[in-house]
């Protein structure tokens, strides 16, 4: 048995690409690109002031949320200051039990004993 003919005929991709002819594009050219239907000035007017004014639904659900925060920010600075008061009595509370009472050092020392 012979051995097998590995050689491969040699082909110019340039010529190759000239005999296909010329390659059909997926999408849209530049050509229809630039001739695509544009709006007048007026119309980008009105859309420029569309924008601006926003949605009705979108305002409405602003301002619900806007009163629900009020709401909400009112509750919670009623329970600091309602909670701050009563911590603050809490805090002097613990301040004259520290003052009452005293460590076994400091009431060796008050006597006059050492321990």
């Amino acid at each position: 048995m012979g051995k097998r003919d590995n050689r491969v005929a040699y082909m110019n991709p340039i010529a190759m690409a000239r005999w296909r002819g010329p390659t059909q594009s997926a999408g849209p050219t530049i050509q229809d690109y630039l001739n695509r239907p544009r709006p007048t000035w007026e119309e980008v007017k009105k859309q420029l002031e569309k924008k601006k004014k926003g949605s009705k639904a979108l305002a409405e659900f602003e301002e619900k949320m806007n009163e629900n925060w009020k709401k909400e920010l009112e509750k919670s600075r009623e329970k600091l200051l309602s909670g701050n008061e009563s911590s603050s009595k809490k805090r002097e509370r613990k301040k004259r039990k520290k003052k009452k009472s005293y460590g076994r050092w400091e009431k060796s020392i008050r006597s006059g004993l050492e321990i």
